[in-house]
Order: C-alpha cells, then structure tokens, then sequence
C-alpha cells in the first residue's frame, strides 16, 4: 500500500466522524443563535397551535350547522337539539335530542333498551360541555351552559387482568372516584351501575349511589339503568326524572326511535334486541316462557321460582325437507315457461 492510499483510506473512514461532528457544530451554533429569540418564538408556536384549533373549530362548525353556546353564572346545562358530534358524521338522519339539568333538576334516571341510543345520548351532553368549554361552537341547536369543573364518567366495561381487577372492580374503583370527588359544578355520567353483581346487590348499590349524588355531591348527573326499580327515586327526591329514549314494538320485533322522552320505559325489550342480535329463535322462546315464570314468580311473591322446573326446552324447528330444498337449488326461474313453472309448484307441493 502506498502512503498516497493510506492516507486516502483514513481520510474515508474518518468522514462519517467528521460529518456528524461538523453536524453538532452547526447545531450548537443555531440554538446559540435562536437561544436569544426563545421567548419569542415559544408564543409564535403557541400562537400558531392555537390559530390551527380554532381554524379547525370554524371549519367544522361551518360545515355542520354548529352554534354558538352562551355561558352563565348558574349551575345549568341547557341543551336544545343536541347531537353527537361524531355518530352524526356516520349515520343520517340523526336524531337530535335536547337536555336539561339544574339544582331543580339534578339527575336524570335514563331508561329504555339496549342499542335504543343511551350511551350515546349521555356521551352527546358530555362532548358539548366539554366542546363549549374548550371554546368551540357546539352541535346543537342552542346550549346555555353554567361553568363545569370537571366530567366524570363511569361508562363501558373493561376488567383489569394484569392488576388483578375484575369489571366489577373497576366498576366500583371508578364510583367510588366520583363519589369522593365530584362537586355541585361537576358533570357526572353512570352507564349501567351494578350490572356486574348480583341482581339485587347490583340494585342496591346504584339506588345508593344514586342518592348520594342527589343528597351529598349534588352533581348534575345522566344516570342510565335497567333497574326499573330505580325509576321510584323520581318519587322520593324532586330533584331527580326519568326520562326514556323511545322505541316502538310490531309483533315480536322492535323500532328504535332514538327520541328522549319523559318519564320512565315501559319495558327493556331485551328479548327483542337479543332476536335481532341473531339469537336462535328456540333460544328466544323459551326465554319467553321463563320470562313469564318470573313475572308470576314476582306477582304472587311465591319465593324465587325454579327455572330448571319450567319443562323442557322447546325443541328447534323442523329443518326444511332435503328433497324440497334440493328441488328449488335445481330450479332456475329464467329458464321456466310460464307452463313449466306452474308444473314445478305442483311438484313442489307434493312434496
């Protein structure tokens, strides 16, 4: 090796070293030069962040209709068709629905079935108080709102396997939160408190629950349920309604309207959702028989009823015969003349 390529081989391998430290250098020698500027260009970046949310703001609110909330000193959320600002973007038509809590009107007792529109009702109030104090127009048709502290939720239901909670747990993790922390001035949602115990444990805990808001935190609270029950708390306390989100039942199925209404459900319709779920009709039926077992169960306060004792279960329904299924796959409606087809239909009814 000459010392000509020697010296051309250190060169090469020391570039990689010389470029990141000429790189630094540089580097070092911008922020010593912006260091004087810092102050300055902090409020540019904070200015310009702000200018992009608001920019964002006025383009959504232009597109859908928002308007624009008014602000007062009381404790009040006042809502005028209101509407969920995300489920609205996906399904049309949505149906916006109004809302109103005060002292006077503390909590509202949300009823009514499954897949009827509760959680996202309860959800729709709470995205409009939380736009409306982020300083955004909001997705409704007027909103007077008071200040609100804070939002507590305890909606869903997730466990916590890793930390060794149960749903249940965290369910309880979670109210007891808001029991110790919420204010007069706080929000407060409760999807399906206590459906992760016992029956009766689980009714028992959100009746307490329940009263505890109304009578110590006095937090302005949507509290959804399917414990009937629960809807009596509207006459013990003055401060607490029912409210419902309506559905209208046609034979053995149901229509969800998605319109709140007041005063309590007449039923939860949950044999109806579970057969338009996909239950087995079979399944669906004999749910129908212990249903009525249990009303009667609990009309003639008898003790609990044996459900193992109701009979057997009633049997599927017959499968459609091999030969006549076979025979309609074989058919083909284009190819048939009006003779041949009428031939067919008698084919088939004999067998």
């Amino acid at each position: 090796i000459t010392p000509e390529l020697k010296a051309f081989e250190d060169k090469a391998l020391s570039a990689r070293d010389r470029a990141l430290a000429l790189e630094k250098s540089l580097y070092d020698e911008l922020l010593a030069l912006l260091a004087a500027h810092l102050p300055a260009l902090q409020r540019i970046a904070r200015a310009l962040a702000q200018l992009d949310v608001l920019a964002c703001f006025a383009a959504v609110s232009s597109k859908r209709n928002y308007c624009r909330p008014e602000f007062v000193e009381d404790i009040l959320i006042e809502i005028d068709a209101g509407r969920h600002p995300v489920v609205e973007a996906q399904v049309e038509p949505f149906i916006a629905n109004g809302a109103r809590l005060a002292p006077a009107r503390q909590l509202l007792l949300i009823t009514g079935p499954n897949m009827g529109g509760k959680s996202t009702y309860m959800r729709q109030v709470a995205l409009i108080v939380l736009m409306a104090h982020a300083g955004s127009f909001v997705p409704a048709k007027s909103a007077r709102l008071g200040p609100i502290d804070q939002i507590f939720t305890r909606v869903g239901a997730a466990d916590d396997l890793a930390g060794g909670r149960s749903t249940f747990k965290v369910e309880m993790t979670e109210s007891a939160n808001i029991l110790h922390n919420a204010t007069e001035r706080s929000l407060v949602l409760m999807d399906e408190v206590g459906r992760g115990t016992s029956t009766f444990d689980g009714l028992a805990l959100a009746w307490a629950i329940a009263r505890q808001l109304l009578e110590r935190n006095k937090s302005l609270t949507l509290f959804a349920t399917h414990y009937f029950e629960m809807t009596r708390l509207a006459l013990e306390h003055k401060e607490a309604a029912n409210i419902h989100l309506d559905a209208v039942e046609h034979k053995d199925t149901i229509v969800f309207l998605h319109a709140v209404e007041e005063g309590p459900a007449s039923q939860s319709y949950g044999l109806q959702v579970a057969q338009l779920a996909g239950v087995p009709k079979a399944v669906v039926r004999n749910a129908r028989r212990y249903l009525q077992i249990l009303e009667e169960a609990s009309l003639t306060r008898g003790g609990q009823s044996d459900l193992f004792a109701a009979g057997k279960s009633e049997p599927d329904p017959p499968a459609e015969s091999d030969a006549l299924r076979d025979a309609l796959a074989a058919a083909n409606p284009d190819e048939l003349s009006p003779r041949e087809a009428l031939e067919l239909l008698y084919r088939l009814k004999r067998l």
